[in-house]
């Protein structure tokens, strides 16, 4: 029953461009950018018509109370952590809402997100991460609620908003395919240091991956790599500062709907995003 849903997010090219606006949850300055108004940035992104706008519980509203037949599904944020904040406190925790697959229903979501969190050192933000996961996927079946699991490998660091991804596909691969045993419907998972072994997660993954887009960078790289991702496999992408805290985020969304929906080389996309 979950396919009716799934439908709402793979239906154009079989693809999705899920653009994340739900930073906000995590308490880190540097994640307003671009998202301080979240009605003005939720209302771009709609102009640009992505599949999906990822929101947390506090802001789905603004998204769902558009009047727009066409305007992109709800992908509802449900669970929150402390481990990207800049100065890593002593206890990290990863905590879920209360009731979060009837919430999703209430707010009318296409699928809910939580994280599988891997840091070093830090055993007890796994297990709590592992727990949600226990406790989310029997109501996720029993409403047809599709399950997104982000499985992320993080390096301790206090820099760049207070984490770092460990690229090292070693590390990626078990996680990723303990985020499929678990029971997730949709893989959103964070790239390798060499691009070109993405097919190695897409293959461990057996269910569609959407890669992450992390810190921003400069829009060339990203579309070579979001071309190069879809070119090993991916079935789009989850994108929020690379989009959100773009000089142009309808523009810069256009341009990577046609890679993730029409296989446009990075050179094309440039050009969509200098047309404006």
């Amino acid at each position: 029953m979950n396919n009716y849903r799934l439908n709402r997010l793979f239906n154009k090219s079989g693809n999705c461009l899920d653009v994340a606006i739900d930073h906000g949850f995590f308490n880190e300055l540097a994640f307003l950018e671009g998202i301080e108004n979240i009605e003005n940035a939720v209302q771009k992104i709609i102009q640009a018509k992505p599949d999906a706008i990822q929101l947390s519980v506090g802001q789905a509203e603004v998204l769902q109370n558009v009047q727009d037949g066409e305007k992109p599904a709800l992908v509802l944020r449900v669970d929150v952590t402390n481990s990207y904040d800049a100065d890593l406190p002593s206890e990290l925790f990863s905590s879920m809402i209360d009731k979060p697959v009837e919430m999703a229903l209430q707010l009318d979501a296409a699928c809910v997100v939580v994280n599988l969190l891997m840091m070093p050192d830090e055993p007890d933000l796994y297990k709590q991460c592992i727990s949600n996961i226990f406790k989310i996927k029997p109501a996720c079946e029993r409403y047809g609620m599709p399950l997104m699991i982000e499985p992320l490998v993080l390096q301790k660091n206090n820099q760049e908003g207070g984490y770092m991804v460990d690229g090292d596909l070693n590390k990626i691969l078990p996680l990723v395919r303990q985020a499929c045993e678990l029971g997730a419907d949709i893989i959103k998972a964070d790239p390798c240091n060499d691009i070109q072994d993405y097919h190695r997660v897409v293959k461990v993954a057996r269910k569609p991956v959407l890669p992450r887009g992390g810190g921003k960078e400069d829009e060339y790289e990203v579309f070579k790599r979001t071309y190069e991702i879809m070119r090993q496999g991916s079935r789009g992408i989850v994108y929020g500062r690379n989009i959100i805290q773009h000089d142009n985020p309808v523009l810069m969304t256009k341009a990577l709907m046609g890679i993730v929906h029409q296989g446009l080389t990075p050179d094309q996309a440039i050009q969509i995003l200098t047309s404006g």
